[in-house]
């Protein structure tokens, strides 16, 4: 007997990708989280023989309590800030692109699995994978391919797919970041400096050709020209380095240290490489970046906030989904 197969009609959909969030300000839920992120090779490369006693013997017992306290400082009452803007996000792009768009964390919940599911259950067979990082880096973008391949591995018939690997220089992107400046010089003034400062990666990855900081690079560069400023007006920087290798440099506090010494006065500082606030915008440069400023001698330090579910941001969104770049 001969099997006739018709093909489905199209059906599209988005499935918003970002890091993940813990699902609770606890330490129980933040050792769940920080252990399927840091078990992650794209994020941690060492060997599992080495890596794995040294998480789960001494990183998750003594870091969980304290990441937790510093999340209980950012904990908004909808939930974690990543998820809450991130629920905002797909609710307004839906309605602008009259599509199911569901949400897919790589590491927690609504896993990717989950986000998928969703989608096929609204007969969605054609989807676009959206990571919300506008700059390429193997230890994000590639980390949602994995994490993808695998939800796809299960199936025995795939849908269509396309992810979208960057966004960096993006014009609407770019737009974006610029309104949210000029916004806040609106509101606040314009500061004398404006800092960039970018979620930071081991220096040997992009030796190795992770093109993450050119991206980084640019993205300073476009921004720079479209807010008319001078390179004496703006630099960048990266934040976030973790255990005792190099990462890339220059690093964030070291430049905030060197830029309150020679009294640069009001400080703008930006990040970005989120498209959401989190706990490293909200906490680390919002608060603890700012007592690094002031204690080295800085005067005023300004925090301007991620794009969120900003209308600019969600412009950019439904033209990289619309493939209109």
């Amino acid at each position: 007997m001969n099997h006739v197969s018709q093909d489905s009609p199209r059906t599209q959909g988005v499935l918003l990708v970002n890091l993940g969030t813990p699902d609770e300000a606890t330490p129980a839920a933040i050792k769940r989280f920080l252990k399927q992120f840091l078990s992650d090779k794209r994020v941690v490369s060492i060997p599992s023989i080495v890596w794995k006693p040294l998480l789960n013997g001494v990183i998750l017992p003594l870091r969980s309590p304290k990441v937790a306290k510093v999340y209980q400082q950012v904990w908004m009452e909808e939930g974690s800030p990543l998820m809450v803007y991130a629920k905002r996000q797909a609710a307004q792009l839906k309605q602008k692109i009259n599509m199911p768009v569901e949400i897919g964390m790589t590491y927690g919940n609504p896993s990717l699995d989950a986000g998928l599911e969703a989608l096929k259950a609204q007969g969605c067979n054609d989807i676009t994978v959206l990571p919300l990082y506008p700059q390429y880096s193997s230890t994000t973008t590639a980390a949602v391919s994995d994490a993808f391949n695998r939800v796809l591995q299960k199936s025995l018939v795939i849908p269509s797919y396309r992810l979208i690997r960057e966004y960096y220089h993006h014009p609407l992107f770019i737009k974006a970041l610029a309104s949210k400046v000029k916004q806040h010089w609106q509101e606040h003034g314009q500061g004398d400096y404006l800092l960039c400062s970018y979620h930071g990666i081991p220096k040997r990855l992009a030796e190795q050709g992770d093109v993450y900081p050119v991206h980084c690079e640019q993205t300073t560069e476009l921004l720079r020209i479209e807010l008319g400023l001078t390179e004496n007006q703006m630099g960048m920087s990266y934040q976030s380095r973790f255990g005792k290798e190099e990462w890339l440099q220059p690093y964030t506090d070291k430049t905030l240290e060197s830029l309150a010494k020679k009294s640069v006065g009001k400080l703008d500082i930006i990040s970005p490489a989120f498209a959401c606030d989190c706990i490293e915008t909200l906490e680390e440069i919002a608060i603890e970046c700012k007592e690094i400023y002031q204690g080295a001698g800085g005067q005023e330090y300004r925090y301007i906030e991620c794009l969120n579910d900003s209308d600019e941001h969600m412009e950019m969104m439904v033209a990289l989904i619309r493939d209109d770049f």
